[in-house]
């Protein structure tokens, strides 16, 4: 099977996939929007949930996996099968010990992290506390979903893709089965989604392990800093961290200005990128996540030509999607929202100003969906400064 046609199948697995869990997202936004509307408790959640969700896209589903794939498919390129396997066991380990730490310092800091990301809630002590103690029901969900992440990195460096892009689906059905389950009677409700989001952290952990298993893959606590593999993981993840935080940081001021701003904007823009979000993962993150274990392979075998050619194959395939569906949005983003979300809490004034912020960001689309497909491929020849160099250069204009 050609590269070109194994990406096209990987790509169709991953965008099939993400768009159940996609759309799944979407029946968990509208409930969200039914039960909590723009209010309070809504704006305190969604602080809360992107805190775990920083960390889990700079340390876990973000750098660790951009290094480790590159690294791990150059083992099984060689057919070293066994340094394979003892790298799996001492990425788990420290990845394990790590996440531990992190996770109890997240819960021990919350009220630091609430202030740090939304200094603007300081002036309503009442949301401030309600988002602190959110946020220490969903810090521990970047326990599990950092381990879910290089879980989802084994898997598709030997080429099964279906288990690591269904297993957001399962996030998406505890927070709804949670809200539906506990609203009614939990004390404060928003309480339910926080709840949901541990849980959905839980369930995909464990949704892996099968899959795992079936690869042959039996996780033994190691510990030796000194392997050169694990080595050449961490220096690479240096320069990723440090590009993907100029990403988020943008991210975080953009909350940290909504947080100074009328009640409900935090919420306005949450529900615009979730559904900018809906194209970007059903075809650039899945291409993007198609092409990085192929590009990876092209890369240790030094085939140059057919590393490029599949590169470009990928972009040209997000691009087909992406700008169409930009000019959708746009066009028709005020009907989305009547549609989707203008029910219960969530009235006519809350559709106008999420709809506004979503003409900036589908306006974006096309770009980000291309980085999601450029970026990984310097990741799949070992190159993580080059990034962090575009990120720099974004960042300051």
């Amino acid at each position: 099977m050609s590269e070109n046609r194994e990406i096209t199948r990987a790509a169709g697995i991953v965008g099939a996939a993400t768009m159940a869990s996609r759309v799944l997202g979407l029946v968990r936004d509208m409930v969200t929007a039914g039960f909590f509307g723009a209010g309070m408790g809504a704006d305190a959640f969604f602080v809360a949930f992107r805190i775990p969700n920083f960390f889990r896209r700079l340390f876990a589903e973000g750098s660790m996996t951009a290094a480790f794939i590159p690294v791990y498919t150059e083992y099984l390129h060689k057919g070293d099968e066994a340094e394979a396997r003892r790298l799996l066991d001492l990425c788990f380990t420290l990845a394990g010990i790590i996440l531990f730490i992190v996770t109890v310092a997240g819960v021990w800091g919350a009220r630091g992290l609430v202030y740090l990301l939304a200094a603007g809630f300081s002036r309503d002590p009442e949301k401030a506390e309600l988002a602190v103690m959110l946020t220490r029901w969903c810090f521990p969900y970047l326990f599990f979903i950092g381990l879910v992440a290089l879980a989802m990195g084994i898997l598709n460096a030997r080429r099964h893709f279906f288990a690591p892009a269904f297993a957001p689906v399962l996030l998406n059905i505890s927070m709804i089965g949670s809200t539906l389950a506990l609203v009614w009677f939990i004390r404060p409700p928003i309480l339910a989604l926080a709840i949901g989001v541990l849980l959905g952290g839980v369930t995909q952990f464990l949704f892996q392990l099968p899959f795992l298993h079936r690869q042959g893959i039996r996780w033994r606590p190691r510990f030796d800093l000194r392997h050169p593999g694990l080595r050449r993981i961490l220096l690479l993840m240096g320069p990723s961290i440090f590009g993907l935080a100029i990403t988020q940081i943008t991210i975080l001021v953009n909350t940290q200005l909504a947080s100074f701003l009328e009640g409900g904007t935090v919420s306005y823009l949450y529900y615009a990128d979730r559904l900018v979000e809906l194209p970007l993962g059903v075809f650039a993150v899945a291409v993007g996540t198609a092409v990085l274990p192929s590009l990876a392979r092209l890369a240790a075998a030094g085939n140059r030509e057919a590393y490029t050619e599949s590169l470009f194959y990928g972009l040209r395939l997000t691009l087909f999607i992406s700008i169409p569906a930009a000019v959708a949005l746009v066009i028709l983003r005020e009907p989305i929202f009547r549609v989707l979300f203008q029910r219960g809490e969530f009235d006519p004034e809350s559709t106008r100003h999420a709809a506004r912020a979503l003409l900036g960001y589908a306006m974006g689309l096309p770009f980000y969906s291309a980085v999601r497909v450029l970026v990984p491929g310097y990741y799949a020849a070992q190159d993580t400064v080059t990034p962090v160099k575009a990120g720099a250069l974004a960042l300051v204009a």
